[in-house]
């Protein structure tokens, strides 16, 4: 199949994806705001929730959301930083306005095909410093394998310290205790088949992608030995996550509903909300805001207004400041390095000169 098409299927798909939830988002909360509005006497037209959205965003605090645009603008120039010192080892050191403007090129790629920007970021990074594209990908992935790592680590602690307020909403669900030793015996019966069959298991091709992923995921992690200041490193890949959170819990106060909310309850709306952006689908189209919505549901927000925040932070976010940003970049990428000549890699046989 041509790429070409092949890339513009996905896009389809993806964006079908999001689009889907969250058109089936917006109904369930168009029904009930339409409901609860023309109980209070209000005319049928004036209960529309596009309304209510648009007149919200309006009404929200500005300055606000220039703060939270800043956390992320901070938390870029924290990953080019550390995806400098990841890139130093290859034998000299880029420029930091590349790095900078090649993430933001690569989260603006993301909201149209997800999973690109990667790519994208790489393949652009490779032009502009002529540095082989391979050795570029390999930094690349190894800088999400530490966003993978934590993500990880940030949930597991939201999930300690929130663990009663999880447990009781989700524990009725799940009714693990009438079930407890059924789970027991389907695991038991599972590790067994598993070391029956741990031979062909081993032999196939998923088990060896599997543990080419697992061992790629543990080099990754490993290489943090080969930079020169790890501190630093660690630093800004916690300055990174710092920003992030930041970000979700200071945009509680650019919206009258969310604005008394505590710290904790960012921690959850920040952790459920990553998760939704992690999803495939443009941004986190959809899938973050059904997430936010629900992990705000547990804190007493009601539906609407928690929907109405999902779309204050998303489009500030993942579509205003990726886009201007990314479109900025774009355009002055090739501007700054008009005049830029670097150095070729010693024994780099696959860089390139512009």
């Amino acid at each position: 199949m041509n790429s070409n098409l092949k890339n513009a299927l996905k896009f389809i798909l993806f964006l079908g994806i999001g689009l889907t939830i969250l058109y089936f988002v917006y109904q369930k909360n168009s029904a009930t705001y339409l409901e609860a509005c023309t109980s209070e006497g209000n005319a049928p037209e004036d209960c529309l929730l596009w309304k209510k959205l648009i007149s919200d965003f309006k009404n929200a605090k500005f300055s606000w959301l220039v703060v939270v645009i800043s956390l992320f603008t901070i938390s870029n120039i924290s990953r080019a930083i550390r995806w400098n010192m990841l890139l130093k080892p290859l034998g000299r050191q880029p420029r930091m306005i590349n790095s900078f403007f090649c993430i933001a090129i690569g989260y603006f790629a993301n909201l149209g095909l997800p999973r690109s920007g990667e790519f994208v970021r790489a393949i652009t990074f490779s032009k502009y410093e002529n540095i082989g594209f391979d050795k570029v990908m390999g930094t690349v992935v190894v800088d999400r394998i530490f966003d993978v790592l934590s993500i990880l680590i940030v949930t597991g602690i939201a999930l300690i310290i929130e663990f009663d307020k999880l447990w009781g909403f989700f524990g009725p669900y799940l009714n693990i205790g009438h079930n407890l030793l059924y789970l027991i015996s389907v695991g038991v019966v599972i590790l067994l088949l598993l070391f029956l069959l741990r031979k062909k298991i081993m032999a196939s091709a998923l088990f060896q992608k599997i543990y080419k992923f697992i061992k790629g995921f543990l080099d990754g992690l490993l290489s943090i030995r080969k930079i020169d200041k790890p501190f630093w490193f660690i630093f800004h890949s916690v300055n990174i996550w710092l920003m992030y959170y930041l970000m979700t819990y200071l945009c509680f106060f650019a919206y009258a509903p969310t604005a008394s909310l505590s710290p904790v309850v960012g921690l959850m709306v920040f952790v459920f909300g990553a998760w939704g952006i992690v999803i495939p689908s443009p941004g986190g189209m959809g899938t973050y805001h059904f997430l936010t919505q629900t992990v705000l549901g547990f804190y007493g927000v009601k539906e609407v207004e928690a929907f109405s925040f999902a779309n204050i932070s998303f489009f500030t976010i993942q579509l205003f400041t990726n886009v201007i940003i990314g479109i900025l970049s774009l355009i002055l990428l090739p501007l700054v390095n008009r005049k830029y000549q670097p150095v070729p890699l010693k024994n780099d046989d696959k860089s390139h000169s512009k």
